[in-house]
This record gives structure tokens, C-alpha cells and sequence, in this order.
């Protein structure tokens, strides 16, 4: 028998093909037609990967994270455009900041979702279905884009609920209702059932979650570990006590830049690295924290991925700092001599902010005085405005 804790009501709001809704509304004509955002594949030639397809392109089968290239084959007729992730964070934040008027335990999962508690906020702006539509009504009349809601106890059925009737969907599920809903859908849809784990209910002869939720604890103990039998059972009984926990993080802030054609060329990675580099501080220090490892990746003509990585001395935001250890991992990853395909850096983000006037010497606070100085100046004229001197040596 599956009981739910019943006193919680719990919300996942999903922004609808989040670049390509924003790309929309920006130019009407695209209203109706295939988009694609991640590049221009230029005849089919394109280096990139989807960042996003509207409804429209996913009818041919294309989906985030395809190579460009094998987007255009599927459909040439659509539209592809180039990310433009300035506006969409504009856009992100005031989607968040609308989430923020019914509760204050929001926590975001990306740029276009979040889940949100509105347990508290029953009493004054009604049930979680009341709630929704206030939030799809916001969203609509300030921003012109759709968002898709789940409504549940639980973070885990809200989650299912708003992917199950994109777009602009609004699926409540209740208290009492959540064997049934759980009952039919495929095993897939529980968090942490991936390639292996499926081998493995294949095994056991269940294909629906409501199969699972009818096996005992013992047996998926036995198939998968105290651990992870012990997870599947409570989500397939439709239990999830995680709270919303609207002070995470963050992990880390990164950038990639996949090249037009295969670059042999050192000087050029290393300035691109810079600009990704310098890119990466600027969001740290707009996001109001501080990296303390840095990660490099470099991929080859040839399809093969290196991965570097180094701790900083002291937890920083500025290029003046991270760049070096950038370029250092760089000289390190780059050991076949081939012409690279892909460059990338992020940044993990510190998980206890250090007293920074206890390790900065004057050289490091005039260089974050700097830095934001140059913020300012980015901010009000775009990038470009300021270009660093002498950052094509590698």
C-alpha cells in the first residue's frame, strides 16, 4: 500500500524549450517553424551541439546535446541559431524572481527550472493547482513563454508530473492518487535507473514503476544493493522526504567552445581559452562567489577527451588568477600535437567562502577592483569592449 505524507505540496516549474521559446518571442516569425539553438550548421558542416529544439524541431527527432551537424541532416528546413546566453540568464532571473513571489523555498535545478515548497503559502494564495496557474499566468504575461508545472507531495512525483504533458502542461498529482499515477508509467522515469539498472528489471520481469512498488524491499535489495534497492522502493511507494532547499549551490561555472573546423593552430586555443576563462570569472564574480579547482577539457580531431584539473592556492574570481592555472593544465592535457576540436574550462565554486582581506595582498584587491570595473563596462557597452593585452602567448 503506498501512503504519502499528505501535508506537503510541492511544485516543479519547467520552462518549455527554454532558448528557443526566448528565441521566439524575440523574433515572431519563428512561431511555428523548427528552431534550433546551439549553432549554425552551415550546410550541414556545423561544429556544435543542440542547446535547444522547440516542439517543432523534436518532430524530427532532434534533441539537446545532438551534434549540429546530425540536427541539420534530420532537418535542414529549420531554423538554427546561435545561443545568446546573456539574455537568456536575463530572463532566468526574472523567471525566478516570479517563483519567488509565492514562496521563499525555491530552489533552482538550472536556468529553466526549480522546484518550489508552497506549503506555506496555501493560506494565502490557495491550493498547489491555484498556485501553478497564478505562476503560468506570470510567466506568460511577463515573459511570453510557456512554463510546465507538476504539482505533487513530493519532489520526485512533481518532477515526473511537469514532464508528462509539454508543453504548457499543469498535471496535479494527489495524496490519494499516487499509486495510480505511478501505477502505468515505465520503469525509466526513476531517478537512477539507468542502462544497467534496467538490464536489471528487465531481469526481474517489471517494466512499470507500479510493478516495482509491488515488489518486495528484499528482492530489489538483492537485485541492486542495500543502497539503491532501498531508493527504488521509496520512490516506487511514491515516498521522497527531500526537502526544497533553496540554499544550494551552484557546483561549478563553465564554458566550452567547439571550433568551426579541427584548430591546429596552439595560439589560437590558448586566446580562446582566455575569452572562455575570462568569461567564467566574470559569471563567478556576477554569481557573488569564488572557484577553488580548476577544470580543463580538451577533445582531438580524433574524438579523444583529456581532462585536467588544479586546486587554487586561495579560493578566487578573476582571470588574473585562474588564467594561469588554465594555461598550465592546457600545456599538460595537450600532449598528442593534434588539431583540436574542442576547448572548455569551469570552475568549481567554493563551498565555504574564506575572510579574503586575511590572504589578499594589494596586488589581488586592485585586480578584483579591476575586474569589476571591467564588469561594469561589459554590462553597460557588451563584450568586446575590453580585450586583455598580450594573451595570445600560450
Amino acid at each position: 500500500m503506498t501512503v504519502v505524507d499528505a501535508s506537503r505540496t510541492i511544485l516543479h516549474a519547467d520552462l518549455d524549450a527554454f532558448y528557443a521559446a526566448v528565441e521566439a518571442r524575440e523574433d515572431p516569425r519563428l512561431l511555428g517553424r523548427p528552431v534550433v539553438v546551439g549553432a549554425d550548421p552551415r550546410g550541414g558542416a556545423g561544429r556544435g551541439v543542440v542547446a535547444a529544439a522547440n516542439y517543432a524541431a523534436r518532430v524530427f527527432g532532434i534533441h539537446s546535446a545532438m551534434p549540429i551537424s546530425q540536427a541539420w541532416r534530420r532537418c535542414p528546413q529549420a531554423v538554427y541559431l546561435r545561443p545568446r546566453m546573456r539574455l537568456y540568464a536575463d530572463v532566468s532571473r526574472r523567471f525566478m524572481a516570479i517563483l519567488g513571489r509565492f514562496t521563499d523555498l525555491v530552489e533552482p535545478l538550472s536556468v529553466d527550472e526549480a522546484f518550489l515548497d508552497v506549503t506555506g503559502s496555501r493560506a494565502l494564495f490557495g491550493d498547489g493547482a491555484a498556485i501553478a496557474r497564478r505562476i503560468k499566468d506570470a510567466v506568460r504575461d511577463g515573459e511570453g513563454i510557456a512554463v510546465s508545472i507538476g504539482v505533487a507531495p513530493t519532489k520526485f512525483l512533481a518532477k515526473i508530473a511537469s514532464d508528462l504533458r509539454k508543453p504548457d502542461a499543469l498535471v496535479v498529482v494527489p495524496a490519494d492518487g499516487v499509486a495510480a499515477f505511478l501505477a502505468e508509467l515505465p520503469v525509466q522515469r526513476l531517478w537512477g535507473a539507468g542502462p544497467r539498472a534496467l538490464a536489471r528489471f528487465e531481469r526481474l520481469g517489471v517494466a512499470t514503476i507500479g510493478a516495482v512498488g509491488r515488489l518486495p524491499l528484499a528482492a530489489l535489495v538483492e537485485a541492486f544493493g542495500e543502497s539503491l534497492g532501498a531508493h527504488f522502493h521509496a520512490l516506487a511507494q511514491g515516498r521522497d522526504p527531500r526537502p526544497v532547499s533553496p540554499g544550494q549551490r551552484r557546483k561549478s561555472i563553465g564554458r566550452e567552445s567547439t571550433f568551426d573546423r579541427d584548430e591546429p593552430d596552439r595560439a589560437v586555443v590558448a586566446r580562446t581559452l582566455l575569452s572562455l576563462v575570462e568569461d567564467v570569472t566574470r559569471r563567478l564574480r556576477r554569481a557573488g562567489v569564488l572557484g577553488d579547482v580548476v577544470h580543463l577539457k580538451l577533445r582531438t580531431s580524433d574524438f579523444t577527451t583529456v581532462s585536467r584539473q588544479m586546486a587554487l592556492t586561495v579560493p578566487a574570481d578573476t582571470s588574473d588568477v585562474i588564467w594561469p592555472v588554465a594555461r598550465a593544465l592546457l600545456t599538460k592535457a595537450d600532449g598528442s600535437r593534434q588539431a583540436i576540436r574542442l576547448v572548455g574550462v569551469s570552475v568549481s565554486v567554493a563551498e565555504a567562502e574564506p575572510q579574503l582581506a586575511l590572504f589578499e595582498t594589494a596586488a589581488t584587491q586592485r585586480s578584483r577592483r579591476v575586474a569589476r570595473a571591467v564588469d561594469d563596462l561589459v554590462t553597460r557597452f557588451g563584450d568586446g569592449v575590453v580585450r586583455r593585452g598580450g594573451s595570445g602567448d600560450a
